[in-house]
């Protein structure tokens, strides 16, 4: 890989808020971004040099945009494959497309978790209603549903309690390809995130205590607590596997539940995540500053706490509407997304509190 010099334009896929925040990072060490995204009305775009609105699966819009980029990066990982191997040959995307396809895929990032010697909880494919039932005895009840793609905060899962409940199941997730997933009793969730550079170098951050409301992050919290803490070692080798079994570039998230036996793989995520944040105050480097500096091929910077305590809190919905008392608070650090009229279950900002 080749240092790209600041002034080199860095291309994001995505407009959302992780895009926005890119963006802002990246414009500190002075780099030009260049959003692409299929809305017009894209927050990442309001902060960016430049803009292209086109669908994904637009080879001819993707080509022109890297064509102007020096190196592409993306902000969620539910972008179309096969488009990017026709760009990829031209300008380097970072992390690499391999990221991607497992990421996208439910089944797949679990055994590829597995491979590596990580656990997981008992899953069985589902690709048609017909096999639903065979994969719900394999696994047991009560079980979690899950579309094999495109699901996030949430979204395309059912949880299913006994055999009656099936087909209201399937039907609820659009009767698409699915995992039908054992559920696991665990004492709390966190993850490891991490920066990984060209060379190989990692950074670790420490890992947030989460805690989710209806599938949606709400609140992460640094120190984690003890049973975090003494199953982080392990979390941590099987992301540092994955990163170099994936010879990843960028940061990189893996959530876990920790259990009596252990920490039990969930889910990763090839980008920053929202279980992060809190790293824009709270730590030496965010993840979005390390996230910039590892596409651009720099040395990667200190990942260690700047407070004793840490908590970041989402605003979810109308939880964001009394911007006036979070400003007033002299202990919130406020971050709005700027996505217009609030709607449940939709991220609008967050705020992190630092404790000395």
């Amino acid at each position: 890989m080749t240092t790209l010099p600041p002034g080199s334009t860095i291309g994001i896929l995505g407009g959302g808020q992780l895009g926005k925040m890119l963006a802002i990072a990246a414009a500190q060490m002075g780099y030009r971004c260049h959003i692409y995204a299929p809305e017009e009305n894209s927050i990442a775009a309001e902060v960016a040099a430049e803009f292209t609105c086109a669908p994904y699966d637009d080879v001819a819009a993707l080509s022109t945009f890297a064509d102007n980029c020096d190196v592409i990066t993306y902000e969620f990982e539910n972008v179309p494959v096969a488009p990017l191997r026709v760009i990829e040959a031209g300008t380097p995307i970072r992390p690499n497309i391999k990221a991607l396809e497992i990421a996208q895929d439910r089944a797949g990032e679990k055994r590829f978790a597995s491979e590596l010697g990580g656990q997981t909880a008992r899953f069985a494919v589902i690709r048609d209603r017909q096999e639903a039932d065979a994969a719900f005895e394999k696994v047991g009840f009560p079980a979690i549903l899950k579309t094999i793609r495109m699901g996030y905060d949430g979204k395309g899962q059912a949880r299913v309690s006994e055999p009656a409940a099936v087909s209201a199941g399937w039907a609820q997730i659009g009767g698409q390809p699915a995992i039908a997933e054992a559920m696991v009793g665990f004492d709390a969730e966190f993850s490891v995130i991490l920066a990984r550079a060209s060379n190989g170098d990692i950074r670790f951050w420490d890992s947030p205590c989460n805690r989710h409301e209806g599938g949606i992050l709400a609140r992460s919290s640094l120190p984690a607590g003890p049973l975090i803490e003494g199953q982080q070692a392990e979390a941590r080798r099987l992301a540092a596997a994955a990163a170099a079994a994936l010879e990843y570039v960028g940061v990189m998230t893996m959530e876990f539940f920790a259990t009596a036996d252990g920490p039990l793989f969930n889910e990763m995520a090839p980008r920053v995540h929202n279980s992060g944040h809190w790293t824009i105050e709270g730590a030496a480097t965010s993840q979005f500053e390390n996230h910039i500096r590892a596409v651009c091929d720099l040395p990667l910077g200190a990942t260690r706490l700047t407070a004793e305590r840490v908590e970041m809190e989402n605003l979810i919905g109308d939880q964001a509407a009394d911007w006036g008392g979070l400003f007033a608070d002299d202990d919130a650090h406020v971050h709005l997304y700027g996505k217009g009229t609030p709607q449940p279950g939709r991220k609008m900002g967050h705020v992190t509190r630092l404790y000395r």
